[in-house]
């Protein structure tokens, strides 16, 4: 069969190119025979000294890295996001600085709890992690396809992570335990309300919303600091699959939303978001009628309107699955100066969180590999050796300070510093006056239409009876009852109803 290749963004085919030259080991030795391992004597035993064949089975062996832990299901695309409003006056990014300026992008979209091998259409959040190729380095935006998540503190992550893998007994996946989380963990029911609401399982990886979800710093010349939130609205408008079409098209076409997305790409249909911020003076923080850093709650957009200031268009395929999208890293640590952290206690987590993950994963180079390099700057760091460390630093001097014309440190701060007081310890975020697990969650019930709210009661009644305990059941259940009386009366009557 003739190997064919699809053009970068031209949706033509073409004859892939012939490789000149023979077939090497990886020293660059030529291959002699690619068809017959050697062997003493015809029909013999194989020989250790076939170096050209154990070199294959060794390689082989090792062709897959250790997946990540979650979001391990991936797609990804190169693009560019142009801005289109001037945000001067609330940060000094210089990606950020000019109208009409564009910066190349990789954007790299994930379930969440599901391995390598497991379907695209699934009830699950959707990672949306954004790399900017900027000047001052790689900036790094990690969220998801919703506002919110289920926890609001990183020391909860791997006990909520574990709720949503195999379980340690029966190896699947397990309702009782989902359900016990949640129902201890009340913060959850906002996102769970998400999660089982019709955007729950997206119809494709272009109809869908990105967000940044946590909360970050921004920061102008002057040193005037605001607090923001980034919204990625598709222009593709919102789709959707209902619990039935999902099941259907998983069983059918586990990768149907990888396929779609390098298809229309593929296709010139370059998938767009319009790019808005929520921006909050950083005084307002404290004051605020709930905590601004839960990543359990969004802004209300008559508090803080959102401001449209860029389009973000993905228009380039990987061309090796595996050498990029597999391989990119991303982590929320990686800022540019005018960007910075916030207080969110769930960020604070993935700062580290993220960046070790990609230590262990894919190796302490990782950042060299093509993907993950900075475009218009070197990085110059006094890092060196480790796996795969490929010399580039050649014999320069790896220790600061030097007299032999090293890097230097600039003086300033990336972002600008937090005012902090109190003494250490295992403290609860600050009190709000609108500090509730459940106000949002009952809120977002409330804006559902009626046919939305019965797709809602019934994603969610049919995997609670399936938990194995009532008292479990019941707990879950309250969360809702707590939310909004009727969310709770109807998911009570529909789990009873299925649990008979």
């Amino acid at each position: 069969m003739t190997a064919r290749r699809h053009d970068e963004c031209a949706g033509t085919t073409q004859e892939a190119h012939v490789t000149q030259g023979p077939l090497t080991t990886e020293a660059g030795a030529p291959v002699a025979d690619n068809q017959n391992s050697q062997t003493a004597g015809i029909g013999g035993p194989v020989l250790v000294q076939d170096q050209s064949l154990l070199e294959k089975l060794a390689h082989f062996n090792r062709e897959r890295i250790p997946e990540r832990i979650v979001h391990a299901r991936g797609a990804g695309a190169y693009g560019t996001f142009t801005l289109t409003r001037d945000v001067s006056q609330w940060t000094r990014a210089k990606f950020l600085s000019e109208v009409g300026k564009q910066t190349e992008t990789f954007l790299r979209f994930s379930t969440v709890a599901g391995n390598l091998g497991s379907a695209d259409a699934v009830r699950d959040p959707r990672g949306f992690a954004l790399k900017f190729y900027t000047e001052d380095g790689n900036y790094d935006l990690v969220g998801n396809n919703t506002p919110v998540f289920f926890i609001k503190d990183a020391i909860k992550f791997p006990d909520f992570i574990h709720t949503q893998k195999r379980d340690p007994y029966t190896g699947s996946q397990e309702a009782d335990n989902v359900w016990d989380f949640w129902g201890l963990s009340p913060e959850s029911t906002h996102q769970v309300t998400w999660l089982f609401g019709d955007r729950g399982i997206p119809a494709t990886l272009r109809h869908m919303n990105g967000y940044g979800s946590h909360t970050y710093q921004w920061s102008n010349e002057a040193g005037e600091v605001f607090w923001v939130k980034y919204h990625f609205k598709t222009d593709q408008g919102i789709k959707n699959l209902t619990q039935d079409e999902a099941n259907k098209l998983a069983g059918e076409d586990p990768d149907s939303h990888q396929r779609d997305l390098r298809e229309s790409i593929e296709r010139g249909e370059f998938p767009s978001w319009t790019v808005q911020v929520q921006i909050m003076p950083a005084a307002d923080a404290a004051t605020y009628r709930f905590n601004p850093f839960d990543l359990t709650k969004v802004w209300p957009h008559e508090d803080y309107p959102p401001v449209e200031i860029g389009k973000l268009e993905l228009n380039r395929n990987p061309e090796n699955i595996f050498a990029e999208t597999e391989q990119s890293i991303f982590s929320p640590a990686h800022f540019v100066p005018g960007i910075g952290p916030s207080p969110d206690k769930m960020l604070q987590g993935r700062l580290f969180a993220y960046g070790d993950a990609h230590r262990y994963r894919v190796g302490i180079n990782a950042d060299h590999l093509p993907v993950n390099r900075p475009h218009a700057t070197e990085a110059r760091t006094n890092s060196r050796d480790g796996y795969l460390y490929d010399g580039r630093h050649k014999g320069a001097k790896n220790y600061e300070p030097n007299s032999f014309g090293g890097p230097v440190q600039t003086d300033r701060p990336l972002w600008e510093a937090t005012q902090v007081t109190g003494a250490t310890g295992t403290h609860e975020a600050p009190s709000h006056a609108e500090d509730n697990d459940f106000v949002q969650a009952g809120n977002l019930y409330r804006l559902y239409s009626e046919d939305e709210k019965s797709r809602l009661i019934d994603n969610l009644a049919g995997f609670i009876a399936k938990v194995s305990r009532e008292d479990i059941a019941e707990r879950a259940i309250n969360n809702f009852r707590q939310a909004d009386g009727d969310f709770g009366k109807r998911l009570e009557a529909a789990v009873q109803a299925l649990r008979g």
